[in-house]
């Protein structure tokens, strides 16, 4: 149960729904629509065991589950609608060993934001629109806009301001707070130049936050002077590779991947970022059948950074944005006609020899990353097995 909605409306519902829901449940959604928007979440129906909301309950969290105000918790009574700040909410549901019972169903939609700024978080750069409208009903010209770094100036076009902030350049600030890697830089917007000032400047504080899961962006302003306050979440951007040899030097493009039994596969990982000062490796991946479902038929190839199969090994990497590794083609391969990975993948700070990215497989806790940590889920495939080798047909 749980797991990532993107769809721009839609519904939840808590497992077996209308039927009672399974004993220890724990089951979150994480609802992430467009740029600039806001999810609106309303319930229909609860029915749960305890009033107290000690043992089964829903919570709501206003963006990612462990860096985010809680919403609300509840289990009984009236059917709350909550509206977020971003455009992401996090849904938890949990149930314990005891008694169970209906459980809940919700449905959710997306609403404009409707604000005078907005920002996205891009691969490259932070992308931020200043209405020049709502410039001009505060006072304020188009041309007095700058950033902190005045040689790096905006597009000015007849409606809005447009900066194509860097985040290695510009004046952009690096800094770690606790579970969050910050780049942040500041939109100024000046007053005019008589000697009695009227007006206060504006400063519009922009950031790109990476969280566990999710870039988180800010607009805010300072000084009391314009009450803006915008959050919004992306992804970070990953992908896997095959080769065809310990090397590296030459991708494998075709897809299906046709393999023989017992062949080596080699994968390489690659985190698309300009900061330098990130590592990438290997936390988890698991083989499945059918890549829309990893629990039901699941072979574990690693798990939270612990290798599970005897064949799995890692490589040396040029880059820290690079994570290389192999498996061997696994007998999981001879009962399936054809087998997907999904990897999990660890993004730290480079030389955080607290975080995760340099912990042995022992010694990581098997939930929760640490301050400024993220993971990133990647799912590649298909394997086949090539023509001799049919699947025997078990399901096991």
């Amino acid at each position: 149960c749980g797991g990532s909605v993107s769809d721009p409306s839609g519904v939840l519902q808590s497992p077996n729904y209308p039927g009672n829901y399974p004993n220890d449940a724990d089951c979150v959604w994480e609802i992430q629509v467009e740029n600039n928007f806001r999810v609106t979440l309303t319930f229909r129906d609860i029915v749960m065991q305890s009033r107290t909301c000690q043992h089964d309950y829903i919570e709501v969290y206003d963006g990612p589950l462990h860096s985010s105000p809680l919403l609300g918790r509840f289990c009984s009574g009236s059917f709350p609608t909550y509206v977020s700040s971003s455009n992401m909410m996090s849904v938890r549901f949990h149930s314990d060993s005891r008694s169970s019972f209906r459980g809940f169903q919700a449905h959710y939609s997306s609403i404009p934001a409707g604000h005078n700024t907005t920002i996205q978080c891009l691969p490259d750069y932070m992308h931020v629109v200043v209405s020049r409208d709502y410039l001009q009903s505060q006072g304020y010209s188009a041309r007095r806009v700058t950033l902190n770094d005045n040689r790096c100036r905006p597009t000015v076009t007849s409606q809005e301001v447009v900066f194509n902030i860097p985040y290695n350049g510009c004046g952009t600030m690096q800094e770690e707070n606790n579970d969050t890697i910050n780049y942040s830089n500041t939109i100024r917007v000046a007053s005019s130049g008589y000697i009695i000032k009227r007006k206060k400047n504006i400063n519009l504080h922009v950031s790109c936050k990476m969280l566990r899961k999710s870039w988180q962006q800010v607009v805010y302003a300072a000084e009391d002077t314009v009450d803006v306050d915008e959050y919004q979440f992306g992804r970070y951007n990953m992908n896997i590779t095959f080769y065809d040899s310990p090397a590296f030097r030459r991708q494998v493009r075709a897809s299906p991947y046709y393999i023989d039994l017992n062949q080596n596969l080699y994968l390489q990982a690659c985190l698309h970022s300009p900061d330098p000062n990130l590592k990438v490796v290997v936390d988890t991946c698991v083989a499945a059948p059918d890549p829309r479902d990893f629990n039901t038929l699941a072979y574990y190839l690693v798990r939270n950074g612990c290798p599970r199969d005897s064949s799995y090994a890692t490589y040396y990497s040029p880059s820290s944005h690079f994570a290389r590794f192999k498996f061997n083609a696994f007998k999981f391969m001879s009962r399936h006609p054809s087998v997907y990975l999904k990897c999990q993948m660890l993004v730290c700070r480079l030389g955080d020899y607290s975080s995760h990215c340099y912990r042995s497989c022992s010694s990581r806790p098997k939930r929760d990353a640490s301050p400024a940590e993220e993971h990133v889920d990647v799912v590649v495939g298909p394997l086949q097995l090539r023509g001799g080798d049919a699947p025997s047909g078990s399901t096991g």
